[in-house]
């Protein structure tokens, strides 16, 4: 089988990953962050005829044949895409009459494709226009003026950056980039957010924040990473999403299998290490006579990050941390 990524696409991790894999027992594996298919041609190419993977991506752009095993040698029988977001996990599956999923693998954030493509709005480096959506809108009143002011369930895509951007006030604008970028700066960079309006692309929000922020805290990192990070999360709920998907998919993982987590940040690892926990660790309730013995056991219990060699050839990999649990 022909292992090369689609063009820009780097799997994060890769054996790493493979091994997390290692001692399933066969059946379907789910990879619920398709991106460029860089990890399913990988675990494809590691179990044998029986494995399958059944891979989702809210991004309909990867339907696109330069990122689809779409050649003959690359075992594309055995994998089917699913266009939709990984909080419907549960759903998918039962609308799929998915008997027995072994393995679950969640790459979270965003693809290096939409990373480099513009017109997403995802780089500050790059001018375009602020959207950030990772997939496009699924609610039927989606275009409703509710959800376009911010209402109840605005957060879940259909609100682009734009949007936030020039219409939400300070407050709500602080609060996005406080919990969601832990912009230490929050409330000045929002101030000048709001001062600064209409903002229309990626370059020129970035150039505002980049103004906003002391020169002190700018020596490191690029002053807009925290920014443009918690608007990414708030347009498309990605926490909660993150939530949900966890909790569908540890529900669904037959005994013996793994679930593996690829987070980026320390917000996304919090989530996966308190759900990982909360099925390991005996439950003792209020009573002893009710204790719940765990159903999942921690492979590792601190995650595990990039060597030296990977950080140096895919940079993006930097941040990366991968949890595993396996179903008892």
């Amino acid at each position: 089988m022909n292992q090369t990524p689609s063009p820009g696409h780097q799997p994060v991790m890769p054996e790493e990953v493979v091994e997390a894999f290692q001692t399933i027992p066969n059946g379907t594996i789910v990879d619920a962050t398709y991106g460029g298919g860089g990890h399913s041609r990988l675990l494809l190419a590691a179990g044998g005829p029986e494995r399958r993977i059944l891979a989702i991506d809210q991004d309909p752009a990867v339907r696109d044949p330069v990122n689809r095993m779409d050649e003959p040698d690359q075992a594309v029988d055995r994998l089917t895409l699913v266009t939709d977001n990984f909080r419907r996990l549960r759903q998918i599956a039962e609308e799929l009459s998915l008997d027995a999923i072994v393995g679950i693998l969640f790459d979270l954030g965003f693809s290096s494709l939409q990373m480099d493509d513009p017109a997403r709005g995802f780089s500050y480096r790059s001018e375009g226009p602020l959207d950030m959506r990772l997939g496009r809108p699924t609610h039927p009143d989606a275009s409703s003026s509710e959800h376009r002011r911010g209402g109840a369930g605005a957060a879940h895509g259909w609100r682009t950056a734009a949007e936030i951007v020039n219409e939400a006030d300070v407050g709500e604008l602080t609060r996005i980039i406080d919990r969601y970028g832990e912009e230490p700066m929050a409330g000045r960079v929002a101030r000048a957010i709001v001062k600064s309006r209409p903002i229309a692309t990626t370059t020129e929000l970035a150039s505002i924040i980049s103004d906003a922020i002391p020169a002190a805290l700018k020596r490191t990192r690029h002053p807009a990473r925290r920014t443009f990070q918690a608007l990414r999360i708030a347009v498309n709920d990605e926490l909660e999403a993150l939530s949900e998907g966890l909790d569908a998919g540890l529900d669904l993982l037959a005994p013996g299998g793994r679930i593996a987590v690829l987070s980026y940040h320390s917000l996304e690892d919090r989530i996966v290490k308190r759900a990982f926990r909360k099925r390991s660790e005996p439950d003792d309730g209020l009573m002893p006579v009710v204790s719940v013995e765990p159903s999942f056991r921690e492979i590792n219990r601190r995650p595990l990050r990039p060597g030296d060699d990977e950080i140096a050839s895919n940079p993006r990999a930097r941040s990366a941390r991968l949890r595993v649990a396996e179903r008892l």
